[in-house]
């Protein structure tokens, strides 16, 4: 065994190795053997600062500053001994016989394991934007697209962290070394290369470089028929595993192996339709008729039907179309996708959403957490886990998924605003306000965290403010969600008539496209009119509106939540104890 003062210093490496065990740092995750532990978010940070300073004593009073400091819902004793509770049952360690973690009563805790050194290897890696070479920016969308599916066929290997999609394309068209974007993105190699398509003719080429030593790993081309798209992803990952010599689990394997020929037209189409996603919400309409032409292409393309559910599901969430235009069709869209694969973590998930959108809450958690079982790197599943466990108001738990979606997709602005709505339903409005500006800085164009921000003014009674800020969402939200929240700032700040005209333009524009009764509901409660906020609220309910998920948690309601009709209509939206 080596001393306290032999321990080798982790402070450089990703990844830390203490016996069987290997915390990944940069994934957030534990693994022992190679077979991922399932840990909270909590006891991972705990243990993280343990190992991080092997040998010396963490006060409580340091984690309580690093891991509690404001983000806790739960009393703070409470939260870290059942936190060391957890993460001594994951290390199969005890606290009368502790072989890692030891407890100094009434200071704090020390790793008394003995971190191990490893070869320097590529733990790590990002995929750099695929140079489209046809030079049609037309194409664009097609390089774009296998840029994603490599990245995702990388990141089905458990061993190996992957950095996310909205991360690298950052670099697109980006001259940097590859050696400060490896700095950038916090990774141990970088992968580059080409693709061109010549109509059902594929090529790609690909290199790895390892990037502090700017050395050339392995490099390789493909010349294939479009119809091997998907095999040749998984080819081309298994050999990147390879040369970094990750060992694949069983599990890995089995990912590898269920792969299909697609058509090259569905494929095309698809590849347009994830374009067109990933700049949700603008164009999710044009999202949706490019995942309906990869289906009449192939009807048995199991991700055209995950994707189109995501879109449909989306238009609901977003109070865009109702529920009979999305939610409705996208769970029987989620239910195909499953029974073609009932292995696709992406299927489960479009069920899961759109089955909390039925308010089908039991389904909904079950569905989630296949997912994550199948895919625990999948960010967009921690996401929306994130989502579903705030809106029935387990706030801890909730945080704590928004940060595992946060840390594999560290740049994309949506779960940093979704983080700000788990503060505001729990009522910590000042955090909410400080996360919302927080997440606009990050990105001035999210509609979520100006909407969040307009919200939480309203919240804290600063209403001028809460105007102001609603006034700038409507460019960047479609639907009438922005319109009906600016309604009801105006009705709490005593602005009547202004109340009363956003009404009458709800009503005018529900003659043309759809108005959610959620938001009209909120304007005659914040205006007093209880009867109307009621029948508009079993009119929601009656139509499965998209925010009647909100109930539980609004603070809008909490005056209207000893009424005998409200608590009736809880009942009968059958949210989880």
């Amino acid at each position: 065994m080596l001393s306290s003062m032999e321990h080798v210093n982790p402070s450089r490496d990703t990844a830390i190795r203490f016996d069987d065990y290997e915390l990944d740092r940069g994934s957030g995750e534990l693994r022992r053997n190679g077979v991922l532990v399932k840990l909270q978010e909590q006891p991972f940070q705990i243990l993280q600062l343990l190992v991080e300073r092997p040998g010396q004593v963490v006060t409580r009073d340091e984690l309580r500053q690093k891991i509690w400091p404001s983000n806790t819902f739960v009393d703070f004793d409470h939260g870290i001994n059942n936190a060391i509770k957890r993460l001594r049952a994951a290390l199969n360690d005890s606290a009368e016989k502790p072989r890692y973690i030891e407890t100094l009563a009434s200071r704090g805790y020390r790793f008394i394991g003995v971190i191990t050194a490893s070869p320097p290897q590529i733990e790590s890696l990002a995929v750099l934007p695929l140079e489209n070479l046809s030079r049609d920016p037309e194409q664009d969308y097609f390089a774009e697209g296998v840029t994603e599916a490599l990245i995702s066929s990388l990141a089905k290997i458990g061993a190996l962290r992957v950095v996310s999609r909205t991360s690298v394309m950052q670099y697109k068209g980006v001259r940097k070394s590859l050696r400060d974007i490896a700095l950038e993105l916090q990774v141990d190699g970088v992968i580059e290369g080409t693709v061109q398509r010549s109509g059902e003719r594929l090529r790609i080429s690909a290199q790895l470089v390892h990037a502090s030593t700017d050395k050339h790993v392995w490099a390789e081309s493909y010349d294939r028929d479009v119809r091997d798209v998907l095999a040749l992803q998984s080819e081309v990952a298994r050999a990147i595993a390879r040369e970094v010599q990750i060992k694949l689990t069983p599990l890995d394997q089995a990912r590898f192996a269920q792969v299909h020929s697609v058509d090259p037209e569905a494929y095309d189409a698809y590849l347009r339709g994830r374009y067109h996603l990933n700049r949700r919400p603008a164009e999710l309409a044009k999202a949706v008729q490019c995942f309906q032409a990869a289906i009449a292409q192939d009807s048995t393309y199991v991700a055209a039907y995950a994707g189109l559910a995501d879109c449909l599901c989306g238009l609901s969430a977003w109070g865009i179309v109702p529920a009979s235009e999305g939610s409705v069709k996208a769970k029987a869209l989620a239910q195909k996708a499953l029974e073609l694969d009932h292995g696709s973590a992406e299927a489960h998930l479009s069920l899961a959403f759109a089955a909390m959108y039925h308010y089908d809450f039991l389904t909904a958690e079950k569905k989630f957490e296949r997912a994550l079982e199948l895919n625990p790197k999948y960010g967009l599943a921690h996401q929306r886990f994130g989502w579903y466990l705030c809106v029935v108001d387990h706030y801890e738990e909730a945080y704590a998924e928004f940060q595992r979606a946060i840390r594999l997709d560290p740049l994309l602005s949506l779960p940093h605003a979704m983080v700000g709505f788990v503060f505001l339903y729990a009522r910590r409005y000042d955090q909410a306000l400080k996360q919302f500006a927080k997440t606009l800085e990050l990105d001035p164009t999210s509609g979520p965290a100006q909407f969040g921000l307009g919200w939480a003014y309203r919240c804290k009674s600063q209403y001028e403010p809460g105007i102001a800020a609603l006034r700038k969402v409507g460019e960047l939200w479609p639907g009438s969600s922005p319109l009906g929240m600016l309604g009801e700032v105006y009705a709490a700040a005593g602005y009547e008539d202004e109340a009363q005209k956003i009404l009458e333009q709800l009503q005018e524009l529900s003659k043309q496209r759809y108005v959610t009764p959620y938001v009209v509901a909120r304007i005659y409660n914040t205006l007093g009119r209880k009867d109307e906020a009621l029948h508009w609220l079993e009119t929601a309910y009656r139509e499965r509106a998209e925010w009647m998920v909100l109930l539980k948690v609004d603070p809008c309601w909490d005056d209207l939540r000893s009424d005998p009709r409200f608590q009736d209509l809880m009942r009968r939206m059958n949210f989880p104890a």
